[in-house]
């Protein structure tokens, strides 16, 4: 849906990431010519793209979030990059998206691997909802209609409320913010970090980059998340933790990608150095197991993300769709996925361009796994 010139916000066009009538990304982007990747779709597709047989969704309903998280910080990952976060006594919706598909259309496009583990109408009382862009596999118009209907107040990227305003969503439940600006929500401080990706909504190119991207970080009194949103690799993962690390744990995307896309999909082996740049020591891999978006086998993200992790001593926890996890308890890798071929990093790398020789190294390093990891590339 293309924005309404004159409905946009003055904000916008003085924001340091306006130019021309469109956000500049935080690097310069590769872009692949459409012939490519219609070709890479049509001939290069993988086995084992969806799954054969039902996931190990774990159901839950609002009385499961009653008790708050013992240690302060609780995680449940709801699918693809949906999560709710349980942060020093306040509750974060992250990119809710529980409709059947993630798509423009109801009867076309991605279809959901399994079922939302958790619906609107058994959400517990939530303290804020951040969206991190518009693409539908992150911003859903079905979810967003039934949260209208709650009092709960959003926080998006620059022009991402004009969206949510069509769907009745009313102005000042809405927040929006450019990079680095933040908001608070009770003691809980919400920051949108930069990230390397791209936005568009609509059918055609009329749209592209008219509303901002970002990842959130989330501040609380004793603990903190960051959240990638959707990113390609850039030097910034660095000043990120820097300025706002380290943090108790994050949740980076590690699926849905390809050559092709490097410079707006991280890829599992840059999502385990991102990690380390923004300065946690755990890793939630999220934006993989939902929808098939991308040409890869559906468990590859998480087989490459486990053994890229090794290799660098990083700890990582795979929840299955539904699961809670609180950092500070100790987790063993539950291999809830079946066991399915999948492709070697070096076999199929992703890293971005632009990089420093140093740190484009250090990404080329994890394309050689463990020699003991328990993983069967292909």
């Amino acid at each position: 849906m293309k924005l309404c010139e004159q409905s946009r916000p003055k904000r916008i066009e003085t924001s340091p990431r306006w130019h021309n009538g469109r956000f500049r990304d935080v690097m310069e982007r590769e872009e692949p010519q459409g012939w490519s990747i219609l070709r890479e779709w049509l001939v290069g597709k993988n086995g084992h793209r969806v799954p054969t047989t039902p996931l190990p969704v774990i159901r839950r309903s609002a009385k499961d979030f009653a008790a708050p998280p013992t240690s302060g910080l609780r995680v449940t990952w709801l699918g693809h990059s949906s999560s709710l976060i349980e942060i020093d006594g306040h509750r974060a919706l992250l990119d809710p998206v529980f409709g059947p598909r993630a798509s423009p259309l109801s009867c076309a496009g991605p279809k959901r691997f399994h079922e939302p583990p958790l619906c609107v109408d058994e959400l517990p009382p939530l303290d804020v909802v951040a969206i991190s862009h518009d693409h539908y596999d992150h911003l859903d118009r079905p979810t967003i209609v039934e949260l209208a209907r709650t009092d709960v107040p959003f926080v998006v990227p620059l022009g991402v409320g004009a969206h949510l305003a069509r769907w009745g969503i009313a102005a000042e439940r809405v927040t929006e913010l450019d990079w680095w600006e933040s908001h608070r929500v009770g003691s809980i401080e919400l920051v949108a970090t930069p990230a390397r990706h791209f936005s568009r909504r609509s059918l055609t190119m009329s749209d592209r980059d008219r509303t901002l991207w970002s990842g959130w970080a989330l501040l609380g009194p004793e603990h903190r998340v960051y959240f990638s949103g959707d990113t390609a690799m850039f030097p910034g993962f660095a000043e990120i933790g820097e300025r706002l690390g380290p943090f108790d744990v994050a949740l980076i995307e590690a699926g849905a990608y390809d050559p092709l896309w490097r410079d707006v999909h991280i890829g599992p082996e840059q999502a385990v150095v991102a990690c380390e740049l923004v300065r946690s020591d755990l890793l939630v891999p999220v934006h993989w197991g939902t929808f098939d978006l991308a040409m890869h086998p559906w468990t590859e993200p998480v087989e490459r993300v486990l053994a890229a992790a090794e290799h660098v001593g990083l700890r990582v926890v795979t929840p299955r769709p539904g699961a809670s996890l609180e950092p500070e308890v100790p987790w063993i890798v539950d291999r809830w996925w079946p066991e399915l071929p999948w492709r070697r990093a070096h076999a199929h790398p992703v890293v971005s361009s632009g990089l420093e020789p140093a740190l484009r190294e250090r990404i080329r390093a994890l394309s050689i796994l463990p020699s003991n990891t328990a993983a069967r590339p292909r």
